[in-house]
């Protein structure tokens, strides 16, 4: 079984084919996967697709690309999404500087008030984090988010902030981009990192995997991050993918996970 933690099948990338990519995985009936809400177009959008296919959960959440549209009205309309039974974690959201908008205050607000709402509604949080560490970490801390646990989504930081999130109860997501020949941090952090705290994710239809860089990405591929992991582990590709499916159940609080 293999559990992608970190997926966006609502994106338009999949408009023309959606139903006979998710029929196939089905027909495979060796995927679990997460659809990660980004926005509330994209919460509302994950929860559908949970409703539709057993082997699908949702997460629901503000990426800080949409840190302004955080308001009472917001938090109000995702604690009623995170309800759904199927709704595993609140997500993706965080910091992220990479570029100058929408402002560092704004963005903070929103992450401080969503890892709130998921520590009062016991939720694991999907974390985004770029060129932000220090302030990730230190809201981390504030709040007391790492009781209920959580994913540091497409990690980019060298290990020592890996060490950071380890120590704060966070799970490490790793993705295509392991495989990418200009990875140096995240080998490292995957070699530090103990195997029951990482968990796969392919961020599709982002960061495909090496040899399908730049294209479409799809959960078939993260076979391709179990044979990086397993090289740098030293194990095989079977545990592999076995301790990441349980890692997944662990982090996202499922006993067990239907197809």
């Amino acid at each position: 079984m293999i559990f992608d933690t970190h997926a966006h099948y609502d994106d338009d990338d999949y408009s023309k084919d959606r139903e006979v990519l998710l029929a196939k995985y089905a027909s495979l009936g060796k995927y679990n996967i997460v659809n990660v809400g980004a926005s509330m177009e994209g919460s509302l959008a994950s929860i559908d697709l949970a409703e539709k296919y057993p082997f699908i959960f949702a997460s629901v959440g503000l990426h800080p690309d949409y840190a302004l549209i955080w308001s009472e009205g917001a938090e109000a309309q995702l604690r009623r999404l995170s309800k759904h039974p199927k709704c595993v974690a609140i997500g993706e959201i965080g910091l992220d500087y990479y570029y100058e908008e929408p402002e560092r205050d704004a963005q903070q607000i929103a992450f401080e008030g969503q890892l709130l709402m998921a520590k009062s509604l016991g939720k694991p949080v999907i974390i985004h984090s770029r060129d932000a560490a220090k302030d990730t970490m230190d809201l981390i801390r504030k709040t007391g988010i790492g009781e209920c646990g959580g994913i540091m989504h497409c990690f980019s930081y060298p290990p020592e902030v890996a060490k950071q999130a380890l120590d704060q109860g966070f799970y490490i997501g790793v993705g295509g981009a392991l495989t990418f020949k200009n990875a140096r941090k995240l080998p490292d952090v995957v070699a530090m990192c103990p195997m029951d705290r990482i968990v796969i994710e392919t961020d599709c239809p982002y960061m495909a995997p090496v040899p399908y860089r730049g294209q479409r990405n799809e959960s078939t591929y993260l076979n391709y991050v179990c044979s990086r992991i397993a090289e740098i582990k030293k194990i095989s590709v079977e545990e592999v993918e076995r301790i990441t499916y349980e890692n997944a159940l662990r982090v996202y609080h499922l006993v067990a996970a239907s197809n």
